[in-house]
């Protein structure tokens, strides 16, 4: 046959072919004639009525959940939560217990000194001088009748040479106002990149961009404590072959010990906590964890997940409300304790009945703080003793206090998924 003949049935064959892929694409968005989120097609497969006609239904591209600012992913999964660790405090609020978490994501790094100075700058721009005055971190948390911590009460939080370390004096509620802000400004930024401009408003507050572009990002919100614990866990670490788990960890690394076996780095501590009493740094000329206070956010090595310090330099406030029996009440698959649902109402007249809620719903009564406004925070901080850098530890404080050592990071859901 001669060459031109066959190049040209080639040729007929290879376009055939496009075209009959090209309409099984339209048609049901992929090779398989199954519809995706991110191929759905040009035609609704069950009524075959075009997408994106002028007058029809619009279906924006979609690669996929953007990237946010800071996080990394955090691969969901069965895992058992809980401190194994000794109770030394008898408390017993955090007994083991088997749940699954979904995939989500978290900032890889404590928020910083210079991110809350970012977001004072914009609140101070658009926002009333009342509401600037409550987003001030209270430097005071530094100031002790007994030790001269005057230049960290005057310089902690706007000095440049601490631009990097984690931002404390923060309330939970302060905490979830940044949350909220920050999702305001990323998503205007994502959506100024695609081109929507008409969704500019949505910065002042003047309406959200709506989900359906596309290019936006679910909220920013501080994690669960399930959440929290699961990430600092990192035990993808540790899993092998077909599900197979070696071990479990009594910290956010491998091992029982609280300094690096490895390399150039070996016995050095793996993470920023209180060694003894007194004792916050190490000896001059080899300042072992080289923090007194506080460290740069990025100092010590990242567990498995990509996680900065989530064992240690500040603790973090989460989401839950906090209950001794949460372990309990809450679900299997992506447990929370959002407020007092399962407590009865509190009486002081039958406080003997309906256990601990009715007890301690009365804090004025009773002399305690187990009510709907005490929040959970995890994690050591640079002022606590190793008992606390085991993620399976949990305490609490009222929501609108704060402190010298707990901070905070952002998480967000995996949109889209179902894992």
């Amino acid at each position: 046959m001669n060459k031109i003949v066959r190049l040209t049935i080639g040729t007929t064959f290879i376009l055939s072919t496009a075209l009959v892929l090209n309409s099984c694409f339209l048609i049901g968005g992929g090779g398989s004639g199954q519809p995706t989120s991110a191929n759905p097609g040009g035609i609704s497969t069950t009524t075959g009525l075009a997408y994106n006609e002028d007058d029809g239904f619009q279906v924006n591209e979609f690669g996929g959940q953007p990237d946010g600012p800071n996080l990394v992913f955090i691969e969901g999964g069965r895992t058992v939560l809980g401190s194994f660790e000794e109770d030394i405090f008898k408390k017993r609020d955090n007994i083991e217990r088997t749940v699954t978490v979904a995939s989500f994501y978290m900032d890889e790094t404590e928020v910083a000194n210079i991110n809350w100075l970012e977001y004072l700058f914009y609140v101070k721009l658009d926002s009333s001088k009342e509401f600037y005055d409550t987003a001030l971190p209270d430097t005071t948390v530094w100031a002790k009748d007994l030790a001269f911590n005057d230049p960290y009460v005057d310089h902690y939080l706007r000095y440049p040479g601490f631009r990097y370390f984690p931002v404390v004096g923060i309330s939970w509620l302060q905490a979830t106002d940044y949350c909220q802000w920050r999702t305001a400004v990323v998503n205007y930024k994502l959506a100024q990149d695609a081109g929507l401009e008409e969704f500019d408003a949505a910065e002042s507050g003047g309406g959200r961009i709506p989900l359906e572009t596309g290019v936006v990002l679910p909220d920013y919100r501080l994690p669960t404590e399930a959440e929290w614990e699961y990430a600092a866990q990192a035990l993808i670490g540790t899993t092998y072959l077909d599900e197979v788990q070696l071990h479990k960890r009594l910290y956010p690394w491998d091992g029982h010990s609280l300094r690096n076996p490895y390399g150039k780095q070996m016995g050095y501590f793996l993470a920023n906590f209180r060694r003894g009493r007194g004792d916050y740094a190490g000896i001059a000329g080899k300042l072992n964890d080289g923090a007194m206070i506080t460290s740069y956010v990025y100092e010590y090595p990242p567990n498995d997940f990509g996680l900065y310090n989530i064992g240690g330099n500040v603790s973090e406030w989460v989401q839950d409300v906090y209950r001794p029996l949460s372990f309990q009440d809450m679900e299997d698959l992506n447990p929370i304790r959002r407020d007092g649902f399962l407590d009865q109402a509190a009486d002081k007249d039958n406080a003997a009945e309906g256990g601990y809620d009715n007890i301690f719903m009365h804090p004025q009564s009773f002399n305690s703080l187990i009510t709907d406004d005490i929040r959970v925070y995890k994690g050591a901080s640079w002022n606590d003793m190793a008992y606390w850098v085991s993620p399976g530890t949990r305490r609490f404080l009222e929501q609108d206090s704060s402190t010298a050592t707990i901070g905070f990071r952002c998480a967000m859901i995996r949109a889209g998924s179902n894992y």
